[in-house]
C-alpha cells in the first residue's frame, strides 16, 4: 500500500514527513537515503516521523532522520514543522504539545499568526555531555582543521554543535571547512558546524554545515546554539534575529540553566504518495 507523505520546509530546511499514527512502514537506512536523493527520490535534508506514545506527559514520538540514514537526537526547524504537521492533518486539537523524541522530550506552541515557537531546552556546556574531548569546560576551545587553528564554541542542543565565528559567513570556505568539522575526531559522534557573522548584539547571520545532511538553508538548533555562543561571549543580548540563507527566525535565551526560546514559520509544500 503507498505511504503517503507530505513534504514541508522551515526557513529552506526541509523535510519528509510521514505519519505513522494511522500508517505503517518499515524504515532502514538505505530506503531514507533512497527517499532523500534530490534527482531520483523526493529530496529532503530530514525525514521526520510522528507516531504514538505511551510516554506520560507526551502528546506523540517525534523522530528524525538525516539523509543519510541515521537517526539523529534533535532538529528544532523539524519540530516547528512536525506541531503544523499535527495541527493541519487533525491529529490533535491542541495548540500546544509535548513531544517524545529519541533523546528527552520538546515542548512547542502554534501560535496565532501561524509561527511555531519551540522550547529547545537549556544548551548543554559539558565537554563529555556533548559529546567533544576537551581537558575542562570553557567558553571557546582550540580547533585545528585543514593544518589551521580556529577557536570555537563546543555546544548541545539536544544534539552536537561546533559554532566559529568569521568576519563574513558569505565569503569564508564553510563547504570545505564544514566536513573537517563535521568529521574531527575531538567529536566522536560527529558535530554540526556552524559559522556566525555578527552584525551587532541584537543580530547575527549563520550558515550550518549540518551532520549527515551537508549544508542545510536554515538550521534551527544550529541557531541556538550560535546565540549560546555569541552570549556566552559576552557578544550578544537575549533576543537575537538570526538571519539565515532559507529566511530569519528569532531565539531568546536568559542566560544559565534557562530554556532556549526560538520562534519561526513552518510551510507545507506538497502531499504526496511513494510506494515503501
Amino acid at each position: 500500500m503507498p505511504l503517503r507523505f507530505t513534504k514541508m520546509h522551515g526557513l529552506g530546511n526541509d523535510f519528509m514527513v510521514l505519519d505513522l499514527v494511522h500508517q505503517q512502514a518499515e524504515l532502514t537506512a538505505e530506503k531514507v537515503c533512497e527517499w532523500s536523493h534530490r534527482k531520483t527520490g523526493i529530496g529532503f535534508d530530514q525525514l521526520l516521523i510522528i507516531a504514538g506514545t505511551t510516554t506520560p506527559g507526551c502528546d506523540f514520538a517525534y523522530r528524525i532522520y538525516n539523509a543519510d540514514g541515521d537517526e539523529v537526537e534533535h532538529c528544532g526547524n523539524g519540530a516547528r514543522c512536525i506541531t503544523r504537521f499535527v495541527v493541519d492533518k487533525g491529529l490533535s486539537s491542541l495548540s500546544e504539545f509535548t513531544f517524545e523524541m529519541a533523546r528527552g522530550t520538546i515542548a512547542t506552541r502554534l501560535e496565532a499568526n501561524g509561527e511555531v515557537t519551540v522550547d529547545m531546552r537549556p544548551p548543554v556546556l559539558i565537554p563529555a555531555q556533548i559529546p567533544f574531548k576537551a581537558a575542562k569546560q570553557a567558553v571557546t576551545y582550540p580547533l585545528r582543521v585543514a593544518g589551521r587553528d580556529y577557536q570555537i564554541s563546543a555546544v548541545s542542543m539536544g544534539n552536537p554543535h561546533a559554532v566559529m565565528l568569521v568576519d563574513d559567513v558569505e565569503t569564508f570556505p564553510v563547504l570545505e571547512l564544514g566536513p573537517q568539522v563535521e568529521h574531527h575526531p575531538a567529536f566522536p559522534q560527529r558535530v554540526n558546524a556552524g559559522f556566525m557573522q555578527i552584525l551587532n548584539s541584537r543580530e547575527i547571520r549563520l550558515r550550518v554545515y549540518e551532520r549527515g545532511a551537508g549544508e542545510t538553508l536554515a538550521c534551527g538548533t544550529g541557531a541556538c546554539a550560535a546565540v549560546v555562543a555569541g552570549r556566552l561571549r559576552g557578544l550578544l543580548d537575549e533576543q537575537v534575529l538570526v538571519h539565515t540563507h532559507g529566511g530569519d527566525m528569532h531565539i531568546a535565551w536568559a542566560g544559565d540553566d534557562t530554556s532556549v526560546w526560538k520562534t519561526g514559520p513552518a510551510v507545507t509544500v506538497f502531499e504526496g504518495q511513494i510506494e515503501p
